[in-house]
């Protein structure tokens, strides 16, 4: 057999497995209708989105991946496929911080896929609200970035609001410098957040030294205003330049190469546990000697690992903070649970902020 006889043969293979995934795909696609059809005869109460069940499905993808491709875009075709079938159930709107084009948009389609409707929100605190309205079926925000620390905003908004965090996504942040013009030779301006800034900042020190830069109030606002500026350029993602129709002058200028934003999914219901999963709560204290010490110890002893404490203070008192935790496991968990009881007791204000699956890719 020739060359040519091979290729032929092949691509034959290719259009057969290729009718056959169809129609597999049709075939879930159907039956996610029906899931769907007895779901709504349940009444309003009825829940469509299962994070725990989504999340057990890809790590099982994860774990059954044979490659030639590998885990992350295995599971990255799954999701998709997850996301249209859901949307025959039930069509989903997911706020997030906006405008269009931002890395938390990314961060939606990562976590729901592109079968849902977004609603770009202008600030942290609108996401709370048109979820808790119920405008929202779920809201996206960042919370914390590898090299630039807490999102601040996202931690005081969790102190008051009765939403749920129901699941986090990690996104590996890629940071382009994007413009209308063709060389860096016509940057005169460069336009950014204030996060992206500095987390580019030993790159733009040492490659546009004396160009000004100006944080605005996203890397999608930046883009939009390298549109329409002459000698203006912005550091954003890769959506944001096809968005705005922007050339990519230099790509990856991070200076961190894993730098990673995580992302919280917030709603307004709790979600069982899915086998590996994380609970997220506040905990305050009045400020004695070894205050600390008597809040973390029902951890240690009962075997669970704090994977994340923050404080932030109270807004009431001078002097008075809140800690922000991560712990392993769900609050369902005969150990958590126990853990969480004698935290409780030893608490002067404690809220379980949401137990959710891990990010699994």
């Amino acid at each position: 057999m020739d060359e040519q006889q091979q290729l032929a043969a092949i691509r034959e293979r290719i259009d057969q497995l290729d009718r056959e995934i169809q129609r597999l795909i049709s075939e879930r696609a159907a039956c996610a209708q029906q899931v769907g059809l007895i779901k709504q005869a349940q009444g309003p109460n009825a829940r469509f989105y299962r994070p725990e069940r989504e999340a057990r499905i890809l790590r099982e993808v994860l774990a059954r991946n044979e490659g030639p491709l590998d885990g992350e875009e295995m599971a990255r075709l799954f999701r998709e496929i997850m996301s249209a079938c859901l949307a025959l159930e039930h069509p989903m709107q997911i706020a997030f911080l906006g405008p269009e084009g931002t890395f938390t948009q990314a961060a939606v389609h990562k976590h729901f896929g592109h079968s849902v409707t977004t609603l770009p929100l202008n600030a942290i605190d609108e996401v709370f609200r048109e979820v808790e309205a119920g405008s929202a079926h779920y809201g996206v925000v960042p919370v914390e970035n590898s090299t630039e620390g807490v999102v601040n905003h996202t931690l005081d908004m969790l102190l008051d609001s009765p939403l749920k965090i129901c699941g986090e996504v990690e996104l590996r942040i890629h940071d382009h410098l994007m413009g209308k013009m063709s060389s860096l030779e016509d940057v005169s301006q460069v336009y950014s957040h204030s996060q992206s800034l500095a987390q580019c900042r030993e790159w733009l020190d040492a490659n546009l030294p004396d160009v000004p830069r100006e944080a605005v109030s996203s890397n999608a606002e930046a883009a939009r205003r390298a549109a329409n500026e002459p000698g203006a350029a912005a550091v954003a993602g890769e959506v944001a330049a096809e968005l705005y129709g922007l050339n990519i002058l230099v790509r990856n200028i991070e200076d961190h190469p894993n730098n990673t934003t995580r992302f919280l999914i917030i709603g307004r219901e709790d979600v069982p546990p899915s086998g590996e999963d994380k609970t997220s709560l506040l905990v305050s204290t009045h400020n004695k000697p070894g205050a600390l010490f008597r809040l973390l110890d029902p951890l240690a002893r009962n075997g669970i690992s704090m994977t994340r404490i923050e404080s932030r203070p109270t807004r009431q008192r001078m002097w008075e903070y809140v800690f922000f935790l991560d712990i392993d496991g769900h609050k369902e968990d005969e150990k958590v649970a126990a853990a969480l009881a004698e935290l409780e007791e030893a608490s002067s204000l404690f809220k379980i902020l949401g137990s959710y699956p891990k990010a699994v890719i």
